[in-house]
């Protein structure tokens, strides 16, 4: 009897985000290829086949997608230069998606972020019809947007667009709960205590990305319901709303340094779930866990 659990590629297995989806689709049943550029990098699951190499490679991409019912494109090297971004993000992905497209794949899932829109001082709450910022905002929004158009390009695939805004959990690679934190103690310490800290907790986040990609959320003519079939869906995913006091305070506190709070015109609105939630989304983890979770990670436990 034929094994009829999905088979879903992986790229950045071994990231924070990736990793978390690979945890997630094995509880779901579905077999994973993780793609990974080092060898022994990926988690050690049952249901798990390490694939080294890179994703942008065209043979790569068409070796690990034969056969695939979907794949979930988590990387972006946030923090390199421009150009790197620029070649790994808006040149290799779509290498990826046209091989998941030759090869009959299902779904590919991109984890886009929502830091491609305009979230400046007076724009109120921002949903997947938000306004993006214009080019020349910044090399990470830039490279994010241009990778996102290339995508839709590329047609005779369900693509859908996965825009969470700070990831947080735990990991020695968290931007939110590792990198950032050393910057603060480094003294990177200003913010608007007010302004607007929208997040969701890596685990909640690769919950939806593993239901699309196993199909849990079926396909629908309308947006709202469920991805578009044949066409690119964002969908903005984001826990419970927060500020930067919230955040930033807990950070500072933690590391037992001093907060530099600003006054200056903020953001202050929220990112709307409406669509996540109507396919069938609700997170799990509270903003009193996650940043519990947080101070823990930086104070050894205590």
């Amino acid at each position: 009897m034929a094994d009829s659990s999905p088979v879903v590629v992986v790229t950045g297995a071994n990231g924070l985000v990736g990793a978390a989806v690979c945890r997630a689709l094995v509880a779901r049943s579905a077999r994973v290829r993780a793609v990974v550029r080092r060898a022994g990098s990926a988690p050690a699951l049952d249901g798990v086949t390490e694939h080294v190499g890179d994703f942008a490679d065209a043979s790569v991409a068409r070796a690990v997608t034969q056969g695939a019912d979907a794949v979930v494109s988590t990387v972006h090297p946030m923090g390199s230069s421009r150009e790197v971004q620029h070649r790994v993000g808006v040149e290799g992905t779509p290498v990826l998606a046209r091989a998941a497209r030759d090869a009959g794949v299902a779904r590919f899932v991109h984890l886009s972020t929502a830091g491609v829109y305009d979230r400046s001082a007076g724009v109120g709450d921002v949903a997947e019809d938000g306004v993006l910022l214009p080019e020349g905002s910044g090399d990470y929004p830039d490279t994010k947007n241009a990778t996102d158009a290339a995508l839709a390009q590329v047609g005779g695939l369900t693509t859908v667009l996965v825009r969470p805004p700070a990831v947080l959990g735990a990991g020695d690679t968290s931007v939110w709960n590792t990198l950032r934190p050393q910057q603060v103690r480094g003294g990177e310490r200003r913010a608007n205590p007010a302004q607007t800290f929208a997040w969701v907790h890596v685990d909640d986040l690769a919950a939806l990305v593993a239901d699309v990609a196993t199909g849990a959320v079926a396909t629908a003519d309308d947006p709202e319901r469920g991805p578009v079939a044949g066409g690119t869906t964002p969908v903005v995913v984001a826990g419970e709303p927060a500020t930067w006091r919230d955040y930033l305070g807990t950070v500072t506190d933690a590391l037992g340094v001093a907060p530099e709070w600003t006054d200056e015109p903020v953001w202050t609105g929220r990112l709307r779930t409406d669509r996540a939630r109507r396919w069938g989304w609700t997170p799990r983890v509270g903003l009193a866990q996650a940043v519990d979770e947080l101070r823990r990670g930086l104070t050894g436990g205590t």
